[in-house]
């Protein structure tokens, strides 16, 4: 085997010398001597990948160095008959994305940019809208809004999908490639296509690009009227444990006597971080994850090496469709040792084990290689089934996959918790307690986006100053919201109204106004009458976004948890009750949810 690597090792330097002699530029590959990051938010990264393991042993020796010889051929045969001048540099990356394209969407050719931006969401800060997005079905497709920024504030949503990008349609873009276009200078502006499901057409954003301060825990403290402790963490960073391990200690110190750990939007991060975090409320020597690939050597497992300080206190994990990667594998561990319940939606479905391998000399192009998956304890993969084809893409079908994770437990694969509860694989983690999904309405949508919320607010502190957090949305407030749309000429389109006008569309195609002009301008009415009972039906929403920008706007987002979704969020009230209702915390994590029966 060290033979065949050595020859192996030597005709792949030659082939990459004569490219560099016809021009391109790429002479030697170097290794990389810095510490290896472990990344758990699409992938594992490590650094200090051995190219040795992975070439298969039955690959023929003189077939592989044959299609070599074939790569260098063609590169020389370009450079020095092509009718033209050519940029070698660029042909040469793009053969390299060529034998990438038959392989899965993680694995990629990686420019110094994209490393970068990989690394900075572990740390620091950067200048952008604020969100984890991914590729999937040929589409960006936007995985969490991070608390707090532009794109949050925005209204965008976790499963919304990036159709354009200031005019540029996403179709075939790679997230790097979306994530250069949409980050800039502070202050500047960006326009974003966005299809959502329930929406026929597509909603027109208009955001402000902002410097992104990257944290881990947005919260933490004790739900109003209880003794249990609530933190929010939205990512997976350098310094989470410490900060993770700091909020749980002072609750603890409080005597709390339950937590709820809020992962719901996490889109990830560094794969330690994921480890520690497991570790604040595993036994020690528990299994955490482990990975598994093709060859022997892919396999690692990670184990709690410390003892927890969150033990034996009720703890139930929020989780949603936003919940990714490091924060699956956590979820993941702690519903496999029973250690908590998972309450919510299914999470995302993002586990895929992957190294970096330099390329060129100056760090300029890094090859991203996956070479295994995540699994959780029980051996569960998180990776879901991967649906990216090269087909056109049906748009119905598109927002309906994007929108829906289905629980039905026909189609899953069956696993067993360390109790012998089941729990379900395909993907993702599936909650032990499952909650109904918000759907939003055409006016909800819009009011997000057209930021009328946060406009009104800082016309409404600057007409009162004095303004506390404390404050309730009364009926006179809803009013002065009310009049404050129609000078802003606040318009959008209700479900009828866009099949109103494919209708007005094929009646003027066929020449029929004359026949249903009286039916269409009826139509028309009832359409206005809806709009003007929309605002009514979603009084309660509105209350609720108002309180919320006003409170933002003089409280921050402290105040907001402080004095509105620690009132009112669903899942926190849910978790609540599970908690304070006698024996039935431990019932339920005794006997596992409804759906861990089988018919």
């Amino acid at each position: 085997m060290l033979r065949y690597t050595v020859q192996l090792f030597g005709i792949t330097v030659f082939a990459i010398a004569l490219i560099w002699f016809v021009g391109s530029g790429e002479a030697i590959q170097t290794s990389d001597n810095s510490e290896p990051v472990l990344w758990a938010d699409t992938v594992h990264i490590n650094l200090e990948g051995d190219s040795e393991t992975q070439i298969a042993p039955e690959v023929k020796r003189d077939s592989f160095l044959k299609d070599v010889k074939k790569l260098t051929q063609t590169a020389f045969n370009i450079r020095n008959h092509y009718m033209e001048e050519v940029d070698t540099h660029e042909i040469i990356k793009a053969g390299m994305r060529g034998m990438l394209s038959d392989l899965d969407r993680f694995s990629v050719l990686m420019e110094k940019s994209s490393y970068d931006a990989l690394m900075e969401s572990t740390h620091g800060k950067y200048e952008g809208l604020g969100m984890q997005i991914d590729s999937r079905d040929n589409r960006i497709v936007i995985v969490s809004p991070i608390e707090g920024t532009p794109a949050y504030r925005k209204g965008l949503r976790a499963g919304d999908i990036i159709w354009e990008i200031e005019g540029q349609s996403t179709d075939g873009m790679s997230s790097a490639d979306a994530s250069k276009l949409m980050r800039g200078k502070a202050g500047t502006s960006i326009v974003l296509n966005i299809k959502r499901f329930g929406t026929k057409d597509l909603l027109e954003f208009e955001i402000e690009r902002a410097l992104i301060e990257l944290k881990s825990v947005n919260y933490s403290g004790i739900v109003p009227g209880t003794n249990i402790g609530y933190v929010r963490l939205s990512r997976f960073a350098e310094e989470t444990s410490h900060e993770l391990r700091d909020a749980i200690t002072a609750l603890a110190d409080q005597n709390v006597s339950g937590l709820i750990f809020d992962l719901r939007h996490n889109g990830g991060g560094l794969l330690d971080q994921a480890k520690e975090t497991a570790e604040l409320f595993l036994e020690k020597g528990r299994e955490i994850v482990y990975t598994k690939g093709k060859y022997d050597d892919s396999e690692r497992h990670f184990i709690s090496e410390r003892p927890p300080i969150f033990a034996d206190k009720p703890l139930v994990i929020l989780v949603n469709e936003g919940t990714a990667s490091a924060s699956e594998i956590v979820a993941g561990a702690i519903q496999d040792w029973d250690r908590g319940l998972i309450l919510g939606n299914a999470t995302y479905g993002k586990g895929l084990v992957q190294q970096i391998f330099p390329v060129s000399a100056d760090g300029s192009l890094a090859l991203k290689l996956t070479t295994a998956k995540y699994y959780v304890p029980s051996g569960r993969c998180i990776q879901k089934p991967d649906k990216q084809g090269k087909k056109p893409m049906d748009m119905a079908a598109m927002a309906k996959d994007s929108a829906s994770d289905s629980l039905e437990v026909s189609d899953k694969e069956i696993f067993y918790t360390n109790g012998g509860r089941i729990v379900y694989g395909g993907g993702g983690i599936v909650p032990d307690v499952e909650l109904e999904r918000d759907l939003y309405k055409p006016i909800e949508i819009n009011l997000e986006r057209k930021s009328m919320f946060f406009d009104f607010a800082v016309q409404h502190i600057s007409k009162y100053p004095d303004v506390k957090p404390d404050l309730e949305v009364n009926d006179e407030m809803l009013e002065e919201f009310r009049q404050y749309l129609k000078d802003k000429e606040f318009d959008y389109k209700t479900s009828m109204q866009y099949a109103y006008e494919q209708l007005k569309e094929t009646v003027t195609e066929e020449n029929k106004d004359s026949i249903f002009g009286d039916q269409l301008t009826t139509l028309s009415e009832l359409i206005e009458n809806e709009k003007s009972t929309d605002f009514d039906h979603s009084k309660d929403f509105i209350k609720r976004m108002i309180k919320r920008d006003i409170i933002s706007a003089i409280a921050g987002e402290r105040g907001v948890y402080e004095h509105l979704w620690l009132h009112t969020d669903k899942a926190v009230l849910k978790a609540v009750e599970i908690m304070q209702q006698d024996g039935e915390y431990a019932k339920m994590l005794a006997a596992g949810s409804h759906k861990a029966e089988l018919n």
